[in-house]
């Protein structure tokens, strides 16, 4: 197999033609100024040392060494052999409310904020784990499935925010559901699923979904986020400047609060962990740390082709076109000059 392990640098040869044009216009206007300053048989006697051939031959050299150059630049490689590495980790779901409540600011900067925050923090600590993202409030989706590639899980998850999810609500056991059936059914790798929301107004058959977990041997971990007496919702307008806060069909500020009796019961029956979010500890960080100790198992193998480089294929001649530059004198031969005086 052949590839460049630096693409890009071959866009460089777009300006060779250029180059060539302008080797080109250099050396014509060298001729032209001879020819006006003297008559042709003139040269001979102001400039018999000149040597047009050999001026075009060291410009043609020089345009081959840069373009020798360009190739090496990019690196050339050569695929070696190929072999399977195995993947060792466990498979990990996050399920993240995004439901209005979310923007509650009990928690610093917001409800969601910090849960995308320590979520970032997770996936940069993660070393061959496989992790999903669902969102999920009145209605869940997969953000991403289950994958070792932190930057787009990364990127995915900083597009997250309440408009993510369109429906209202906090259906906790549809994604519960959702996040079962996007496991890998052939995986034999160990399962978590790790609940962060603020358990309000919570919809569809929780304790169904969990048993249906636990009997799958799937582990449940949930993060509460908020406060159990309750605080207002605030609403922005469309510039991000706030315009008050959330009301009922009476007029009355809708307070949202904590529902940690049910995350407290699911996890326990989920055979996991409840945390209580607060502003200055990493919740996530001990779910990872308890998740650590589960038995990591292969759960794949990936092929990896070995490359090597063989960019001195093209720096090698570079070099040597260089060289011989450099030796060609820019003067005639005194064999072709005894020649001309004869």
């Amino acid at each position: 197999m052949f590839r460049f392990a630096h693409p890009e640098y071959l866009n460089l040869l777009y300006l060779l033609p250029l180059l060539a044009a302008l080797i080109w216009y250099a050396n014509t206007w060298q001729i032209k100024l001879m020819s006006k300053f003297a008559n042709k048989t003139l040269h001979k006697v102001l400039a018999p040392f000149r040597s047009s051939a050999k001026l075009w031959t060291k410009s043609v050299l020089s345009f081959l060494a840069l373009t020798f150059m360009i190739f090496a630049l990019a690196n050339p490689q050569v695929g070696a052999k190929i072999e399977e590495v195995k993947q060792v980790g466990i498979d990990v779901f996050i399920l993240l409310d995004v439901s209005l409540s979310m923007t509650a600011e009990d928690i610093k900067p917001s409800r969601l904020e910090k849960a995308k925050f320590e979520i970032s923090k997770l996936i940069n600590r993660l070393r061959g784990d496989r992790i999903g993202l669902i969102v999920f409030s009145g209605n869940a989706y997969v953000q991403f499935p289950l994958t070792t590639d932190y930057s787009a899980a990364n990127l995915f998850l900083s597009a997250v925010d309440v408009s993510s999810v369109p429906q209202p609500g906090t259906a906790i056991g549809p994604a519960v559901e959702l996040a079962m059936n996007s496991f890998p059914k052939e995986s034999e790798s160990q399962k978590a699923l790790v609940i962060i929301t603020d358990g309000e107004d919570h919809e569809g058959d929780i304790k169904s979904m969990i048993d249906n977990a636990t009997e799958k041997g799937i582990s449940i971990y949930a993060i509460g986020l908020g406060s159990p007496s309750g605080v207002p919702i605030p609403i922005y307008d469309a510039s991000g400047q706030q315009t008050g806060y959330k009301k009922d069909r009476q007029g009355d500020v809708v307070l949202t609060k904590l529902d940690e009796t049910t995350l407290q019961e699911l996890t326990r029956e989920g055979n996991g962990k409840y945390y209580r979010a607060t502003n200055n500890s990493d919740e996530l960080e001990k779910i990872y740390n308890d998740l650590s100790k589960i038995e990591e198992t292969e759960y794949g193998a990936t092929r990896v082709t070995d490359y090597e480089d063989r960019y001195y294929w093209f720096l090698i001649p570079a070099f040597l076109l260089l060289v011989l530059e450099t030796l060609i004198s820019s003067k005639k031969s005194k064999f072709f000059i005894k020649l001309e005086s004869k």
